[in-house]
């Protein structure tokens, strides 16, 4: 069992910066993949980032490209997710997920993941 742990949400300006941290216990998830979603009010839940050490690749949603990055530490216990730039539209419950499946590389539905942090909120004021 895994289990995923969000923090470093909270309200910030537009334009700012913000850095979020996944915590995981339980099993080992070295070789599996590990994103970020978010979910605003009334809309779905959508992919944001997500990494696959096991193949060396990161992938990011046209949205935040150039202004997130997704990273791990070298124990790989911790996911982070470094957003610059925010924007009003950045604004959503943001949630780490974790797959229990191998991967070719990153994928981005919801369903690929099997594991879920309670998610951490992100305000952008304008």
């Amino acid at each position: 069992q895994v289990q995923l742990v969000e923090s470093g949400g909270g309200l910030v300006q537009a334009g700012g910066s913000l850095r979020l941290s996944c915590a995981a216990s339980g099993r080992t998830l070295s070789n599996y993949a590990r994103a970020w979603f978010r979910q605003a009010p009334g809309q779905e839940r959508e992919f944001v980032a997500g990494i696959n050490w096991r193949v060396r690749s990161t992938y990011y949603a046209d949205s935040v490209k150039g202004r997130f990055t997704i990273s791990r530490d070298n124990a790989d216990k911790t996911m982070y997710l470094q957003m610059n730039s925010l924007k009003p539209e950045d604004m959503a419950v943001y949630y780490c997920a974790a797959a229990a499946r191998l991967w070719a590389g990153v994928p981005t539905s919801l369903g690929a993941y099997d594991y879920w942090g309670q998610g951490t909120q992100v305000t952008v004021s304008s």
